[in-house]
């Protein structure tokens, strides 16, 4: 992706706490306390807030009225009476079937981030789907703190068969070829989409939690993996999926992307973007689609 501007600096300990309130059950009241007693006070709290929250205004790379582009809200399926919605997004004036990506966000759900992400990933020549993997329970929320809730309550069960829906689906609308790109909380679902959908031809995680080792043995799709260098509870379970993928002959590439932390691609994020990791974790990307997907 384009680089918007580097990251700011705030301290590891802010940033940890932050990551532990993104991804633990911590409340937004002992999140703040706890921010306040590491700033030194509420207001100086409340000034680091907007380096730690996403800022969708400020970050967006491609316009979502870009005329390059064919973008739609589209329904990819269904799980009960429950209608599943993604954003569906492809370049004009392109002859022919192109290669498909699934791309899946972070446990923040489909936001305005990803679906930027999701048109430069068209721009590039794929035609993408962006799932809004909290359809089951009424879409993505607009206040990210419940939308975290809610992921709470999403059932692996119930995000595998997003997954499996999402790709039926963009079998259907490119030229049979799909690999998927995931961030985060979606990262680690593209790891269980290679375990349990022999189809996925190609898969991509940035910092995403990894499948068991026991699993391994069952990924078909060769795998390209991003982590961030400062990301200790990713980054814990690195070496056992690597030890597991070599001792079963798998095709992966796996970059550690050093001084970076968890969301480094995140421009929406003041605090944990990277332009220079996240550019070339993009290039890396980009490569790795062309030859795996065309």
């Amino acid at each position: 992706m384009k680089p918007a501007s580097n990251h700011v600096v705030v301290s590891q300990e802010v940033i940890r706490l932050y990551d532990e309130y993104t991804h633990a059950p911590l409340s937004r009241r002992v999140f703040l306390d706890r921010l306040a007693r590491l700033a030194g006070g509420a207001a100086a709290a409340y000034a680091l807030l907007p380096l730690l929250e996403n800022n969708y205004a400020q970050a967006a790379q491609v316009a979502a009225d870009d005329a390059r582009l064919r973008l739609e809200e589209v329904q990819f399926g269904r799980l009960g009476e429950q209608p599943l919605i993604g954003y569906l997004a492809r370049p004009v004036g392109v002859s022919g079937p192109l290669p498909a990506v699934v791309l899946i966000h972070e446990n923040r759900g489909l936001n305005p981030h990803i679906r930027d992400v999701a048109r430069n990933l068209a721009l590039a020549g794929y035609v993408v789907l962006a799932p809004d993997y909290l359809s089951p329970m009424g879409g993505t929320p607009t206040d990210e703190d419940k939308a975290r809730d809610l992921f709470g309550k999403l059932t692996p069960a119930t995000g595998d068969a997003v997954s499996q829906l999402a790709l039926a689906y963009m079998q259907g609308v490119g030229n049979g070829k799909v690999g998927a790109v995931g961030f985060c909380w979606g990262g680690g679902q593209v790891g269980r989409m290679a375990v349990n959908l022999p189809a996925l031809n190609a898969g991509v995680v940035y910092y995403g939690s990894q499948p068991a080792a026991g699993d391994v043995g069952r990924i078909q799709a060769p795998l390209l993996l991003h982590y961030a260098g400062l990301d200790e509870r990713i980054n814990a379970g690195i070496p056992a999926f690597e030890a597991a993928l070599q001792a079963a002959g798998k095709r992966y590439q796996l970059h550690l992307y050093p001084g970076v932390n968890h969301a480094f691609n995140n421009d929406s994020n003041a605090a944990r973007y990277d332009a220079t990791a996240a550019s070339l974790a993009w290039q890396r990307t980009l490569a790795f689609l062309r030859q795996q997907l065309g």
